[in-house]
């Protein structure tokens, strides 16, 4: 059987209710020693393993990693997402040549979804981790079908086996040294044609704005506040939906932090900096927006600072590391830059000021990273009592 452990303290009657009421993924065929992951899980493939049960209805990351016949060398990972209702089953069956999990034919996923409906593949599925799930949701909250629809690359998977661009970038940052090292040391290391080069179809976001017939001090003004550009994308791709841009905010983080994507990691770096880098929309037109921003922001922060996720089979899911957030990191000067002008504002919305307070508080605490604003350090200190604070606006 697969590592998954069984649900702690459940009466069967409940136990039952969730697995006839939660969906299930039934994975076929698959090698004893794969590490399978689904949201924040990762475990090791046992040699009875069919797939995952008592899954919660909604949006799910599945990913995987195939292993050598000992177990000790593993493939880059692959992964792709699922929006599953109550009930519903899903099937994925490996493919030996292809060393992944393909779609079977509609009939075939009829006759073993009525299977799994019957109990008949029950002993052999393991149980979603009800008391992880919370900590997936504060992870995904704004990812819903419509968010995977438009982002997922033809056919689903991704896998940074399979974008384009990696091994011929010239200037890497930390982050991408360690996902290129990692492909070119997998004896698993796969020679992908350019057919196979599919890319998720991320917002373009660009770095520098460029505009007709605006010159000098007013571009420079366009640039050093992209109020109007977040205005513009928000309009353009995304329909005036402030929620779509934030699950392509969690979307790219996920296949980043579980799937090692470095195309995901570049798009959640443009966003995280586009977000940033608007001084007006924060305290006149989105204020609710950069509330729900630096909310996600915190908990994506919070889950991939964590020392140790727990999962079974002694490896880490995330790649993330102290040197990635070093105090000269782009976050940490792009947290320093906006942490003053929060905190210094003389009139900010209240849910706004208390979680970015709660933002900083988390990164000076886990990252030791010291944020002193121009009132400190000028010599000035207040309390939220103090005349000089500033106006929360509720």
């Amino acid at each position: 059987m697969s590592s998954i452990p069984p649900p702690a303290e459940m009466d069967p009657e409940t136990a039952l209710q969730l697995v006839k009421h939660g969906a299930t993924i039934l994975l076929l065929d698959v090698p004893q020693y794969t590490l399978i992951g689904i949201d924040t899980q990762m475990f090791s493939v046992g040699p009875s393993f069919k797939g995952i049960k008592m899954i919660p209805p909604g949006s799910h990351f599945l990913y995987y990693s195939s292993s050598s016949r000992e177990g000790r060398e593993f493939s880059p990972i692959t992964g792709f997402f699922v929006d599953v209702g109550s009930s519903e089953v899903i099937v994925r069956k490996w493919d030996q040549r292809e060393e992944r999990l393909v779609k079977i034919s509609e009939e075939e996923e009829q006759r073993f979804g009525e299977a799994v409906r019957q109990l008949e593949f029950d002993r052999q599925l393991g149980p979603y981790n009800l008391g992880q799930y919370g900590e997936w949701k504060r992870i995904s909250n704004h990812i819903n079908c419509t968010t995977i629809k438009r982002l997922e690359p033809i056919g689903g998977d991704i896998s940074v086996a399979c974008e384009p661009g990696i091994s011929q970038s010239t200037s890497k940052s930390a982050i991408e040294k360690v996902l290129d090292d990692q492909l070119k040391a997998s004896k698993f290391a796969m020679h992908v044609d350019s057919s196979q080069r599919r890319k998720c179809y991320y917002t373009e976001i660009p770095h520098v704005i460029k505009q007709r017939g605006v010159h000098g001090q007013e571009l420079t003004n366009l640039n050093l506040d992209k109020t109007l550009l977040l205005e513009k994308l928000l309009k353009k791709d995304f329909g005036g939906s402030e929620d779509l841009l934030l699950g392509e905010l969690q979307f790219a983080f996920v296949v980043f932090l579980m799937g090692q994507s470095l195309e995901g990691f570049l798009q959640w770096k443009s966003l995280v900096n586009l977000f940033f880098e608007c001084t007006e929309a924060p305290f006149c037109t989105r204020s609710q927006l950069y509330t729900k921003f630096i909310k996600v922001l915190y908990h994506q922060l919070k889950f991939g600072l964590e020392k140790d996720h727990s999962n079974d089979t002694g490896q880490t899911s995330t790649i993330l590391d102290e040197s990635w957030f070093s105090a000269d990191s782009f976050l940490y000067h792009l947290c320093k830059d906006f942490f003053s002008l929060v905190l210094e504002a003389p009139v900010v919305d209240g849910d706004l000021l208390t979680w970015t307070r709660k933002l900083k508080e988390l990164l000076e605490n886990s990252l030791d990273w010291k944020f002193q604003n121009n009132a400190a350090s000028d010599g000035i200190s207040f309390d939220e009592d103090d005349e000089f604070a500033p106006v929360v606006v509720d």
